[in-house]
């Protein structure tokens, strides 16, 4: 059987359907070849010294793994000087990252999260990079990019994709037009389209959450988990199996798979309040793939490729995956509110 490449499904997505220009084509194919030097990396290990940690943080106050500095660094490398965008911005940088000048700029800006999951690098579980596509707001044209330019609501993502790096590397992409995936052939080095239109099912018996932090959690998501647990004797009437693997990259393909939910909701603790998830470089790029793929992204009340963000680095609560396993649980924070 003959797959078709991801050069040829992008310029399809130009020529034919009209929905996407070629500057952003080529920054789609830059990101993907960029995606898959990161999973040579990965999958070179302790081979190449890229395992364990530096004694470096990140913004976020995370320490940083050797693959996280070199992930994100094979990212800015490889799209700065195409001419297809104004501006960057990585989970693992303070501020944002200019085209520097001996380079031209295009009208895109690229957010990303270079190595998702990473404390699973060092055990060898699937890890991921995502990233969101945006334009830049008109009236940036002529003048220096600022970070008020990223803070767009999700909603207005061009394009957003993952790569997971696991027993095949996979590229999952939506430019507007639905979800598709495509496979990396190791043998050619090419991204093969293997997964067409890609759809959730709208049910499911399988819930991701981390359950160790039940302690924590708010009534409306304590009162969905209960009801999963209870089984088919439970108010749901079904039985549930939980799913974790503490990478979000992973846990979300899964739901693209086969359905599913997941959680990682806000909670009572002062680092939870607002969420943990970054809104810019995880929970839009994923809530925009979810929703194409017919599912449903919100952090509790609210839909999440609605919110405006207020700052680069800004979480949010994530609950997304299956559309009538979302509404529930979204159902019962809105009962919550109103009580």
């Amino acid at each position: 059987m003959k797959y078709k490449s991801l050069t040829q499904y992008l310029v399809e997505q130009q020529r034919l359907e009209k929905i996407m220009s070629a500057e952003l084509r080529l920054l789609i194919e830059t990101v993907a070849r960029a995606c898959k030097a990161i999973g040579h990396a990965v999958g070179k290990g302790a081979l190449g010294g890229v395992l364990g940690t530096l004694d470096t943080e990140n913004v976020q106050g995370e320490v940083q793994k050797k693959l996280d500095v070199l992930s994100n660094e094979i990212l800015l490398d490889a799209n700065e000087w195409g001419g297809h965008l104004a501006a960057m911005a990585s989970e693992e940088m303070e501020t944002i990252h200019l085209i520097p000048n001996r380079y031209p700029k295009g009208e895109y800006l690229l957010l990303f999260d270079p190595l998702d999951g990473s404390s699973n690098i060092d055990v060898n579980v699937s890890i991921g990079t995502i990233f969101s596509v945006l334009h830049a707001p008109p009236g940036a044209s002529g003048r220096e990019i600022e970070e008020q330019d990223f803070l767009q609501p999700g909603v207005r993502q061009v394009a957003a994709g993952y790569a997971v790096y696991g027993p095949q590397t996979m590229l999952v992409l939506t430019v507007g037009n639905g979800v598709v995936g495509f496979t990396l052939d190791r043998e050619t080095g090419a991204w093969r389209l293997t997964h067409d239109e890609i759809r959730i099912p709208e049910q499911t018996k399988e819930f991701s959450i981390n359950m160790s932090n039940m302690r924590h959690w708010e009534a409306p998501v304590r009162r969905y988990i209960d009801e999963c647990l209870a089984g088919k004797e439970g108010p749901l009437g079904k039985d549930y199996n939980m799913r974790w693997i503490a990478s979000m990259v992973a846990d979300v393909h899964r739901i693209l798979s086969r359905g599913g939910i997941f959680m990682y909701p806000r909670d009572h603790r002062p680092s939870g309040k607002g969420g943990k998830l970054r809104l810019m470089y995880e929970a839009n790029p994923m809530s925009y793939i979810v929703e194409q793929a017919g599912g449903l992204a919100v952090d509790g009340e609210q839909r999440i490729l609605d919110i405006q963000p207020t700052a680069l680095h800004q979480r949010v609560g994530v609950i997304l995956g299956s559309r009538e396993e979302v509404e529930r649980v979204h159902r019962y924070h809105l009962e919550t509110q109103q009580n």
